[in-house]
């Protein structure tokens, strides 16, 4: 029998105060006793990667929670999962370490609770502020322009120089890199991956393709649980299309800026041309995925889910489905009067997109693509120090085989 130094499915005293809070203080109680169990070693790199453990820091906690994709498998696979005394509940209690892990790696550090409380109330704000703010350049500039109707190359730019825009959006994206490049390197020292990880170049591929195909999304290839025991949760099918619409989007972004440096070509471009029809297709995925994972997230079983933290996730799913709302408007409608409030619009959305990334839910896909880069270095490590083991127990004296 394992000692865990639990009674009653809490985390006695003691057990809190050799962790920062109690959400990762039950978590070990949660591990040490799926690694007495083990029968849901199956289901995803959770369970192995904790099997590779016999204690549990902070750290490894965190890496954990981060590895956890909320499938529900194993809390409807667990024969101890409440109402069972043990209460065993690993998707609900690693949702709140990873939530926690959020605010504990985000930069600023101060600016944590505050968009964690008011995160879509912040969101919305910033994006009616900078809205405000380039109408009111425009009525400033040229009162004109803003109900005007504009055509052909360089339209954008006759409600705000192309340089002030660039600079703006410029300014506000190198803090977003910057604040989420502070909070990686905070969640990489946490959780004490080895110095040669990012140099194993098949561990990294390996993780890569787990990530774009979310496959520990699957329940262990059942599909993902959600109200019942039947796997018909499409949370895979949306993260997919805001994913891939969010990277298309980027994509459409990253063309007009070479059109424009390299080219010489000013936006709108014809709706054939490159950017737009990048730009459309992601839209489109960020139109319906991001519905899609609002849906699933008022269903979703409580048992499964922080519902302490639903501010900023909220919100980053909200920005991503304005953005793409106000951008697919503007493309339909930017040859007419209304061309100058939408852009208006559009980019005051995308600021505040770029301003609440740190902070919100965006981050979660990073850390959970850098626990499974770690994750395939463990295997991988682990596999290739096996072999010589399995090698001598097969071989005699002299390396005769038996």
């Amino acid at each position: 029998m394992v000692e865990t130094g639990f009674a009653g499915g809490t985390a006695t005293a003691g057990s809190i105060a050799n962790h920062a809070t109690a959400s990762l203080a039950e978590a070990d109680r949660l591990m040490t006793v799926c690694n007495s169990c083990r029968y849901c070693e199956g289901l995803c790199a959770v369970f192995p990667a904790m099997e590779m453990r016999r204690a549990f820091p902070d750290g490894d906690l965190n890496y954990l929670a981060n590895l956890c994709h909320n499938c529900g498998a194993c809390y409807h696979d667990c024969q101890f999962s409440p109402p069972h005394e043990f209460d065993v509940n690993v998707p609900k209690v690693l949702a709140r370490v990873r939530n926690d892990s959020y605010a504990q790696y985000v930069w600023p550090g101060a600016f944590a609770g505050v968009f964690a409380r008011n995160g879509l109330f912040i969101a919305l704000a910033a994006a009616v502020g900078v809205a405000a703010f380039v109408m009111g350049f425009a009525v400033w500039h040229d009162p004109a322009t803003l109900f005007g109707t504009h055509t052909g190359p360089g339209a954008f730019y006759k409600l705000m120089p192309h340089n002030a825009m660039a600079g703006l959006f410029g300014a506000v994206s190198l803090y977003a890199v910057v604040a989420i490049s502070l909070g990686i390197r905070k969640f990489w020292r946490d959780i004490a991956a080895p110095s040669g990880t990012f140099s194993d170049w098949p561990s990294i591929w390996q993780a890569v393709k787990d990530s774009g195909r979310l496959r520990y999304l699957d329940g262990g290839g059942v599909g993902c649980m959600n109200d019942d025991e039947t796997p018909t949760d499409p949370r895979r099918v949306y993260h997919h299309l805001t994913f891939y619409g969010f990277m298309l989007c980027f994509a459409s972004t990253s063309t007009a800026t070479l059109y424009h440096y390299l080219l010489g070509m000013e936006a709108p471009y014809p709706w054939y041309d490159l950017p737009v029809l990048l730009g459309t297709a992601g839209g489109i995925g960020l139109l319906i995925g991001p519905v899609g994972l609002l849906a699933a997230k008022w269903r979703r079983e409580p048992d499964l889910t922080d519902e302490t933290r639903l501010g900023m996730d909220v919100a980053f799913i909200a920005m991503l489905f304005l953005t793409s709302l106000t951008g697919l408007l503007l493309l339909v409608l930017r040859a007419t009067p209304a061309m100058g409030m939408l852009l208006a619009v559009h980019l005051g959305v995308v600021f505040a997109l770029f301003l609440t990334m740190p902070y919100g839910k965006f981050v979660h896909g990073i850390y959970r693509a850098l626990a499974l880069v770690r994750y395939a270095h463990e295997r991988r490590h682990e596999t290739l120090s096996a072999q010589p083991v399995a090698v001598a127990a097969t071989t005699g004296q002299g390396g005769q085989r038996r």
